[in-house]
């Protein structure tokens, strides 16, 4: 019946290590995995010692049942201190292992040194192996320290709860029941009057809880969570190198976007072959210049239509292992949608702008040549000024060219354009003199020549009128000056 008991155990707590295996990610805490790993090595030598048929097998089985006794309370209280988000030094952690397996060793010589068990001896009883112990000072030593580290769990749980709010309750609820079954199955089952050790209860009881735990850790672990959906959800592909650019890995992405990627090999260094050169010029531009992070990468479709390219945005940044800079990283993460919609919103723009043009210069030419009119209308009024809006435009024109030649005026290229283009206009204002006035042959009385001067200010409010509206603020004023 022991014998079943033990073996049962044996077979839950493989199981649970199996299922452990199965959930498992990259970010899970080591000392999880010691757990997990542990406990079925301990429950094997619980089902050794109820199978032992003489002292040395007896023996041998508790060396077994101590590895895990002497480690498993140690691997709990680091994984309590990790996921309550408390730090050790790495000292006190190699200390702690230390002593550990200082106690182990002092396990191992129980053949023939006294100061694990002082004796010991085999009997069976009822067909089941019974041993018979006294223990040594360092059986003590060992009580002693799973009884300090179950005190320190239960303060590391304690402070969490009152001091951390971030550290999910459930978390914290579910880390205090393994503790407390596994020290009440160490120092109470053990003196009940029972013929079976509870220990192995108390380790599955732990392995449960902690796959519980596990559960929950995938989904308050954000950053790990939010990294692999957007891994599947939007296609990134990444490769890494260390800083002398050996090729360290990549996923399928990666290689599909960059098959020179398939043929390296890890820890070969990435040179400037063709196939190779793109991704060493995004890792020399970024070692050169840390700002020089973002780059685009193209994927021409097999049959040359541009239309099925597929363009990748590339990031490059720094490799960390913990806190420390270990290499480069290299993502490409698909923007062809992003692309694709830009490219048709400046292509419906740039129809936008060229119909816009063309509607603006229709207006325009139509305003211009509804001056032009007045213009060639006045002129027609004035027998004497044949042709002499075609002369003083190209005056005009010949003068702006000559005065940009000589460089002694400073003229903007929009000034000396809305110049010749007001030039037609200067006699705009004639069309408010009076007829007798104007087309009189000989020579103007004081009278009428001060009625003729006053054609200037006259074509000023003319055109003043005419550009009212118009958002061509500096030809308007051009031409109200001519």
């Amino acid at each position: 019946m022991i014998q079943l008991f033990y073996l049962v155990t044996l077979i839950v707590s493989m199981v649970f290590s199996a299922f452990y295996i199965y959930v498992w990610h990259r970010h899970f805490d080591v000392n999880l995995t010691m757990i997990f790993t542990l406990v079925p090595v301990a429950c094997l030598g619980y089902f050794l010692s109820g199978i032992s048929q003489n002292l040395r097998e007896a023996l041998a089985a508790q060396k077994i049942i101590y590895i895990g006794g002497c480690y498993l309370q140690l691997f709990i209280l680091l994984s309590i201190f990790n996921l309550c988000g408390i730090y050790l030094k790495r000292w006190l952690r190699l200390i702690l292992f230390l002593g550990c397996t200082a106690i182990y060793i002092s396990m191992l010589t129980v053949d023939n040194v006294g100061i694990f068990y002082k004796s010991v001896s085999f009997s069976m009883v009822n067909g089941n192996p019974v041993l018979t112990k006294e223990y040594g000072f360092m059986h003590t030593v060992f009580y002693i320290a799973v009884l300090l580290f179950f005190i320190a769990s239960i303060v590391a749980i304690g402070y969490t709860w009152f001091k951390k709010s971030q550290v999910p309750r459930t978390v914290i609820h579910l880390l205090l029941i393994p503790d407390v079954i596994c020290m009440f199955s160490y120092f109470i089952g053990r003196n009940l009057s029972i013929p079976i050790d509870p220990v192995p209860l108390g380790y599955l009881s732990a392995q449960f809880i902690y796959l519980l735990i596990v559960y929950r850790l995938n989904l308050y672990n954000v950053s790990d969570t939010v990294i692999d959906s957007m891994m599947k959800e939007q296609e990134i592909g990444y490769v890494s190198f260390d800083f002398k650019y050996r090729y360290l890995g990549s996923n399928y992405l990666a290689k599909e976007l960059v098959p020179a990627l398939s043929n390296l090999s890890v820890d070969e260094v990435l040179g400037y072959k063709p196939s190779e050169r793109k991704i060493r010029h995004f890792l020399d531009s970024y070692k050169k210049n840390s700002e020089n992070d973002s780059f685009v990468y193209t994927l021409h479709s097999d049959d040359g239509d541009s239309e099925k390219d597929r363009i990748y945005n590339v990031k490059a940044s720094s490799l960390y292992i913990g806190s420390r800079q270990r290499g480069y990283v290299v993502t490409f993460t698909d923007d062809t949608p992003n692309r694709k919609y830009i490219r048709l919103i400046d292509n419906y723009n740039e129809k936008l702008r060229e119909e816009v043009d063309e509607k603006t210069k229709h207006i325009v030419d139509m305003h211009d040549n509804l001056i032009m009119s007045l213009a060639t209308m006045v002129e027609s009024r004035d027998n004497s000024t044949g042709g002499h809006i075609r002369r003083t435009s190209e005056g005009v024109r010949l003068l702006v060219d000559e005065i940009k030649s000589e460089g002694s005026l400073q003229l903007s290229e929009e000034f000396c354009k809305d110049v010749i283009k007001a030039a037609p206009m200067h006699d705009l204002g004639k069309i408010a003199v009076d007829d007798a006035v104007l087309r009189k042959p000989g020579r103007f009385t004081d009278e009428e020549f001060a009625k003729m001067k006053h054609h200037a200010a006259e074509g000023a409010r003319v055109i003043h009128e005419i550009l009212l509206h118009t958002d061509d603020n500096s030809f308007k004023k051009v031409a109200e000056n001519v």
